[in-house]
This record gives C-alpha cells, structure tokens and sequence, in this order.
C-alpha cells in the first residue's frame, strides 16, 4: 500500500494559534483498513515508534488545540470529516488506516464521523493532550514554538516523513 503525506499549515485563526513553524501531516494509507486489529497494530507502531498510545475515542466535536504536547490520531475504523486549523483552516476526510500528525497548537475538530468511528491517540514521552479552547497566553505561545518533538516518525519511524519536513520547518 502506497502512504501518501500531505504537509498543512495554518494561519492563527479566533482564539488558535496554529503553529508557527510545523505543518499538520495527513499520511493517507499509512496502514492497511483491513487489519484485523487496526487499533492495536497502531498502538504497536506508534509505541515503537517513541509515541506511546494514551486513549483510545473519537474527536471532540468543538474546536480545540493542545499547548504541550504534539498529537498523532490514528484513524483505527469508519470515517470522519475533520476540520484543522479553525474555520479559516481545511476540511479533510479521513478514513481507516490514516494517520494524521497535529504539531501543538493545531486546531482541529471533528465535523461528521460514521457510528464505527475510532481513533488512536498519542503523545511524545513527557507531553500531554491538554484540552485548550481559549485565546493562549503568550507564555504558551512560546512554549509551542519550542515545545521539542521526538526523534522518530510515529509511523515510520527514523526515516519518517515528520522529521524531514518539521526539521526543515525549523530552519529559520
């Protein structure tokens, strides 16, 4: 199966930062739909990965971003349309065996799903999936935009897609 990445960024947009410097990743395909434990297997790679799996849910269906802790959603079954980065921001459809990386900051929220749909959530060691959903103090702007993000691709792991274009992204 072919896994195609597509790099998002976003403008601040109400009371989301977005992120200043990383993009928002979609890996289409990132795994087949048809495991027979998809969620499992995801929590498999993505603890491997250095992303140690924390829930297992949906997505809340109110705009929202984190402030400590980059976020990767592993879509385990159904579908979903998910807004990222505020109204101003892109409508995406994801469907079983996606993956989508949101750097902190990153406003998402879901806009339909189907009655199957679930999802694998997981943090980086030592960050959190705060739930944010007010103007941020300048303080957490800051620590956004130097919040470190792991050294391996939750998916592919040293090699992964995420290391290139956050790295780059970094470069001043």
């Amino acid at each position: 199966m072919q896994t195609t990445v597509t790099a998002l960024r976003f403008e601040p947009w109400r009371f989301i930062p977005n992120n200043p410097r990383l993009p928002a990743l979609i890996y289409e395909g990132a795994f087949g739909p048809d495991a027979a434990d998809l969620a499992t297997l995801m929590e498999k790679r993505f603890s491997e990965n250095g992303w140690p799996p924390q829930w297992r849910d949906g997505i809340y269906d109110f705009d929202h971003y984190h402030s400590q802790g980059h976020e990767v959603l592993g879509i385990a079954a159904g579908h979903a349309k998910l807004m990222l980065g505020g109204d101003t921001g892109r409508e995406v459809k994801v469907t079983a065996g996606n993956v989508v990386v949101l750097p902190a900051g990153t406003g998402h929220r879901q806009l339909s799903q189907s009655n199957d749909f679930l999802v694998v959530g997981a943090y980086p060691p030592g960050q959190t999936g705060d739930i944010v959903r007010e103007e941020p103090t300048s303080a957490m702007i800051q620590k956004i935009s130097i919040l470190s993000f792991p050294p391996r691709d939750p998916v592919v792991g040293v090699d992964g897609p995420m290391l290139r274009l956050w790295a780059d992204a970094s470069v001043p």
